[in-house]
């Protein structure tokens, strides 16, 4: 016969591939595990008419859609997507508060840096050695008192164990 091969639905439901075929374009044959996933989950019958009632600039990005959602709905079959993106979620609100962190402890190095070079400029114009003392005794007082939630640890890993699991997208 020598015309093209049947697209990866067509092989699959092991039926004859029309010329008009609506999953030709979308689910080409050399990617049969594409449809193979998406009809476990929704059904051929289901997508067809899904996709025709879309116009037909818009039927590629569902079927991208339709294939990411078919592959998170194996992956999890109780949340699917909406575990992903609440797990996603949890990842940016563990990052926001560590850059907070890390924010913080950085204006408290910037504030240490700041007072010892005051305490620098102090000892440079004070001739009486007395005078010194007292400043520096309450400038190391100021800061000891710094709150131990400011002193951060630098052995903690910069990246949580949530975000070396397995991705999604891997």
């Amino acid at each position: 016969m020598g015309g093209t091969p049947p697209c990866a639905s067509c092989k699959l439901l092991r039926r004859r591939c029309a010329k008009d075929c609506i999953f030709a374009p979308f689910f080409p044959s050399d990617e049969p595990h594409k449809f193979a996933i998406v009809h476990k989950v929704f059904g051929a019958s289901n997508v067809s008419k899904m996709l025709q009632d879309l116009p037909f600039q818009q039927r590629a990005d569902a079927v991208s859609s339709l294939v990411y959602e078919a592959n998170a709905r194996i992956r999890d079959p109780v949340y699917g997507c909406v575990g992903a993106i609440s797990q996603l979620q949890s990842q940016v609100k563990q990052l926001q508060m560590q850059l907070a962190m890390a924010h913080a402890e950085i204006l408290c190095f910037q504030m240490q840096n700041d007072s010892s070079s005051l305490v620098n400029q102090q000892l440079e114009v004070d001739d009486d050695g007395g005078e010194n003392k007292s400043f520096l005794l309450n400038n190391n007082m100021i800061m000891t008192s710094v709150p131990q939630s400011m002193n951060f640890s630098s052995s903690s890993s910069v990246f949580p164990e949530s975000l070396k699991r397995e991705s999604l997208w891997i």
